[in-house]
Order: structure tokens, then C-alpha cells, then sequence
């Protein structure tokens, strides 16, 4: 039989560990294992437009799309790449390039060229997928101009696809081919899957980038599936029976967690669009209308549900309803009330955490475990996750390091154009030789919960206290006079100080009335370490294109410093509001 587990491999790696060295399989053979007339994949616009695609349908789109990309050219470890909303034909893509063993990389439609072109030249693809435009809060985007800027700044592209989403003919630039042109140029051959080793490459992921070019991650095949179906099944306890939800762009790694979800044979529901049109109800009735049994979504999206105060146990009716997960930054204690006040009692809520490094998840849920108020139930299996406080684990209750001291799967398979892996193991082996040292800040409770509290790298340090950002955030969204808000530290008298930016609610001012009820609040729930030095007012708060704020990026300026990646931004003019403060003068 085949050897399993881990071998001894060359010494470079930083594990000294290789997993499954003579196992070959295909990414895509395994979530094409079904092939029969239960529903795959469910297409939903925020327009209202709805296509679905059975298993059988979906493994002969597969097929045609594969077959041209061979006839084409397209080879094992060459790149394909797609500036794609999230809709049935991005998952087409991705499965007809991966079954040839190429790699699939993607960015959604609202990075800008520059931000999509700082990825994508990077890796040098071949060939470049799109839509003829897609749709966001009723506004109608036009990709054309953007993915020609995008085209013509990459040289290695050689075709453009464009697939049909909000017309079903239009008029193409003459260097862009439809999706049809595209297939009917190669008849269809079967659907061959590339064996290949464990390790090759699948998928190339970007670091959010707020600190110099994108990083480009490069996750292996065989350990992204089994991350993900261990997860899936085991975690989540999802079956053929489920239907699975997670509202994620293209940009961000839940999309190819959520993808992986064929490999158990549930059925996916892919939207695209805004979360909050049709009076924010359009996701609510998706799961009443799908029969949706397990809800992805983001810390944000729950908040804010609650902020308009909906109340969906009583709007909607939610029967299907089995699993709430959310991820993007910590569940704050006001949102895991609302959900069992609010939205369904007999619902499990996971709160869950991980990164694109992994393309998973260090801490996610357990279907057999309590869920306690502020608390992600546990460590992902298999996954050696402690908190260190420098080089040794810290106690219970005390806040240290997210680190995980034993080689795990779905370590990417390194950096791209990383020469000896250099780059590779300063970020994640550097700090501690032989472990990983992901830079999340967290801890483990009495009950043997885990709380994470932020970036380590973002982590205030006032008198040499480390604190986690998301401590204070939890206080501040408690109160309705402010929407939301964003805290760093500030260099200041051979010391730090915390400072906080808030953005109002409406009607709101920010006086000494209010800044005091700040401050108290944040005080009488935390300690006084905690209390911000300085509350100041600002009409918007920077995030990355999967809506993460960037602590990092207004630390920087704050202190005078360029951020050398504004491209990874989704609204990078809002640093403008972090600049030349006079208030930080004194």
C-alpha cells in the first residue's frame, strides 16, 4: 500500500516534514465525485436572478471548459486567473482548470486594475476570465475598461473570457473572446484528471497587502482538501442532505472553503451582490427560499443586522436553519446574544478563525460542544494550536500568541518566486524555529474555550501591556451613537497611548459628553489600560477588499509613514481622514 503520514523530507522545509510523498490525486476529481441530478451549485444575483446547476450539468461544464483550455495550450502549473463575482461559472473555471493541474487564482470585481494587476502580474497567467459586469447595491459595474488596463499591463495573458452575466449578447472588445467562442473552438473531450503529487500547486492566495506588493500564497491540493473536508464534515457536520451558504467575493479565502463544500455532495449557494438590499432581507430569504441549513457569514454582517434592528425568528421563517457561522474578525458578546434573542435559539453558532495562510481555520466549531458567549468552541483537529507568551505556552485565561507547534497539512506549499523559501519562513518560522507563529493574539479559557483578540502585529501595547484591539470594539459596539470604529496605538512620551476613531451614527456629535460615555464604557468593561487616550471623529474607516479594517495602515499614517500597498485597499481615500491630525499633536 501506499506510505501515509509524515516522511522525512529535504531539511529546507521549514516542518522537515512531507506529507503523503507518493500519493497523486486531482483537486477537482474530488469534488466532481457525484455526478448525478441533486442540485450542485445555485446562482443568486441580488437582482433576483436565480440558475442552478445539478451535479451531472455541472461535471459536463466542466468537461467543455476543460477541453478548450487544453486545446488552448493550458498545462499543469500554468495559471489561470479571473476578475469574477461569485457566480456558477467561477467555480466551473476554477474545477476545468484545476482538473488539468493548473493553478486557479482569483480576484473579485471591486479591486481596482491596479490592485487586481499588483496580484495577477505576479504570477504571470495565461489566460484571464471575467463577466461583461455585475451588479452592487443596485449600481451596474462595468468590468471592460478595468480588465483591458488589467490585460494589457500583464504581458504573459493571451486570451481574455468573458462571461455572460447581465446580457446574454453583447458587443466585445476585439481582443476579448465570450466564454462561448471559447469552448466552440475544441470539441469536447472526456473529462481527464491530471494525477499529480499531494503538494502541487492549486490555488494562489494574496496577503491583504497593506505592507508592501501582495504576498502570493501557494496552497497545495491534497492539503487544501482534506483541511476542508475535515472541517466541513467533521467540524460543521455537513452531508449531502445540506444546503450551504457563505456570503463571500471572490477575493477572499471562504470562497474556495465554500467551493470545497461539493466535495461532501451539498448543495452550495453562491450570491453575489449586496448584503443589505431589499431592506436588508435579500440573505434572510435566500435561506427561507434555498432551504439553506448552514449560514456563512461575517462578524459585520450580524452586527449590522442588529444595528437596523431586525428581528429575522419573527420576519422570517428559518426552518431549514441548522448552522450560523461567521468569521472576518472576533464575534463580539452583543452579537452572540442577538442571534439566540433574534435570529434562531436553537441555532449553532460558530464562531470561527483562521486566514488565507491556511486557506482554513486554526479555531472553528463543534456541533457537540456548548456555545459560550464570546467564545470560539475549539481547536481545529489535528491542529496543535497553543498560545505562547515568547517561547513558552501561556496559562490558562492568559493572553499570549495564536502559534501551532506541529506541522500541519495544509501549510501552503510556500511563496511564489520565493527563492529558498526566504520570504516564506520570515513570516511565519522566524519568530520561533520549528513553530508556527500566525499573528493572531488570543487565549484559551477555563472551560477550555478560545478567545482571539486581534492582530498580534495590530496589538496595542500601552505600558508594556500587550492588548488585544478587539477588547475595546466589543465595548464601543454597544452603544448606539456609534456605527463602528477603529483603534491603534500611538508612539508617544517614550511610551504608547491607545487612540480611537469612531464613526458616528447619524445626528450624532462627537462632544465631552459622549467622549466620556466612551471612555466609561470602555473603562467600567475592560481596565483602565484599555481606555482610549483620544476619541476622534471620522466619516470612514479604511478596509481590505473582503472588508477587514487596516489597523496597520492607520498606524502608519497617524505617524507620518507611507502605506506602501494602497492598492489592497478597498477605499483607500479614507486614510485621508487619518492625516495631520492636530488632536495627535497633543
Amino acid at each position: 500500500g501506499e506510505k501515509v503520514g509524515p516522511a522525512t523530507a529535504p531539511s529546507d522545509n521549514p516542518w522537515g516534514v512531507e506529507w503523503f510523498p507518493e500519493v497523486k490525486l486531482n483537486f477537482a476529481e474530488n469534488l466532481l465525485r457525484y455526478r448525478d441530478e441533486q442540485t450542485a451549485l445555485i446562482g443568486l444575483l441580488e437582482t433576483g436572478q436565480r440558475r442552478s446547476w445539478t451535479y451531472q450539468a455541472l461535471f459536463e461544464s466542466v468537461a467543455e471548459l476543460a477541453s478548450a483550455m487544453r486545446g488552448h495550450g493550458v498545462q499543469p502549473g500554468d495559471r489561470v486567473v479571473g476578475l469574477l463575482p461569485n457566480i456558477p461559472e467561477t467555480v466551473i473555471a476554477m474545477l476545468a482548470t484545476t482538473s488539468i493541474g493548473a493553478i486557479w487564482s482569483s480576484c473579485s470585481p471591486d479591486f481596482g486594475a491596479k490592485g487586481a494587476t499588483d496580484r495577477f502580474r505576479q504570477i504571470e497567467p495565461k489566460l484571464l476570465f471575467t463577466t461583461d459586469g455585475c451588479v452592487y447595491n443596485g449600481k451596474h459595474i462595468e468590468l471592460f475598461e478595468k480588465v483591458a488596463d488589467i490585460a494589457g499591463s500583464i504581458e504573459s495573458i493571451e486570451s481574455v473570457i468573458v462571461i455572460p452575466l447581465l446580457k446574454s449578447a453583447t458587443t466585445l472588445p476585439d481582443d476579448m473572446l465570450s466564454l462561448a467562442a471559447f469552448t466552440s473552438a475544441h470539441p469536447t473531450q472526456p473529462l481527464e484528471f491530471a494525477q499529480l503529487p499531494f503538494n502541487h500547486p492549486l490555488y494562489i492566495m494574496y496577503s491583504s497587502g497593506t505592507t508592501g506588493t501582495p504576498k502570493c500564497i501557494v496552497h497545495g491540493a491534497g492539503g487544501t482538501l482534506l483541511q476542508h473536508v475535515k472541517e466541513q464534515r467533521l467540524h460543521v457536520d455537513l452531508t449531502r442532505k445540506d444546503t450551504l451558504f457563505y456570503f463571500t467575493t471572490c477575493g477572499w479565502m471562504m470562497w474556495n472553503w465554500l467551493v470545497s463544500g461539493l466535495a461532501s455532495g451539498a448543495t452550495l449557494v453562491l450570491f453575489d451582490g449586496s448584503p443589505f438590499v431589499s431592506d436588508g432581507d435579500v440573505l434572510l430569504d435566500a435561506i427561507d427560499s434555498e432551504e439553506i441549513t448552514v449560514f456563512g457569514t461575517s462578524a459585520k454582517y450580524i452586527a449590522q443586522l442588529e444595528k437596523i434592528e431586525k428581528t429575522p425568528s419573527t420576519s422570517h421563517q428559518l426552518t431549514s436553519l441548522r448552522t450560523i457561522l461567521s468569521t472576518g474578525s472576533p464575534l463580539n458578546h452583543s452579537s452572540f446574544e442577538y442571534v439566540y434573542r433574534d435570529f434562531k435559539q436553537d441555532v449553532h453558532l460558530a464562531s470561527i478563525s483562521g486566514g488565507t495562510d491556511i486557506i482554513s481555520c486554526f479555531v472553528l466549531g463543534n456541533p457537540n460542544l456548548p456555545v459560550r458567549t464570546g467564545e470560539l468552541q475549539c481547536a481545529g483537529l489535528g491542529m496543535a494550536v497553543e498560545f505562547y507568551l515568547e517561547d513558552t505556552p501561556a496559562p490558562v485565561g492568559v493572553q499570549g500568541e495564536l502559534v501551532c507547534t506541529k506541522p500541519f497539512p495544509c501549510t501552503p506549499v510556500g511563496f511564489w518566486n520565493d527563492k529558498e523559501d526566504t520570504k516564506f519562513k520570515a513570516a511565519y518560522f522566524d519568530q520561533r524555529p520549528g513553530i508556527w507563529t500566525h499573528g493572531d493574539f488570543g487565549e484559551i479559557t477555563q472551560t477550555g474555550g478560545i478567545i482571539i483578540h486581534g492582530r498580534s502585529d495590530a496589538t496595542l501595547n500601552p505600558s508594556g501591556v500587550r492588548i488585544g484591539t478587539a477588547e475595546i470594539y466589543r465595548q464601543i459596539e454597544t452603544l448606539h451613537e456609534v456605527i463602528e470604529g477603529i483603534v491603534v496605538g500611538q508612539s508617544w512620551d517614550e511610551d504608547e497611548r491607545v487612540v480611537l476613531f469612531v464613526v458616528l451614527a447619524p445626528n450624532q456629535t462627537l462632544d465631552d459628553a459622549l467622549v466620556s460615555k466612551i471612555k466609561q464604557t470602555v473603562r467600567s468593561n475592560t481596565t483602565p489600560r484599555h481606555v482610549p487616550a483620544k476619541v476622534l471623529q471620522v466619516p470612514d474607516i479604511p478596509r481590505t477588499m473582503s472588508g477587514k479594517i487596516v489597523e496597520l495602515a492607520v498606524r502608519d499614517t497617524i505617524h507620518g509613514r507611507d502605506v506602501s500597498n494602497l492598492a489592497s485597499l478597498a477605499n483607500p481615500e479614507a486614510l485621508d481622514y487619518f492625516k495631520n491630525r492636530e488632536e495627535l499633536t497633543t
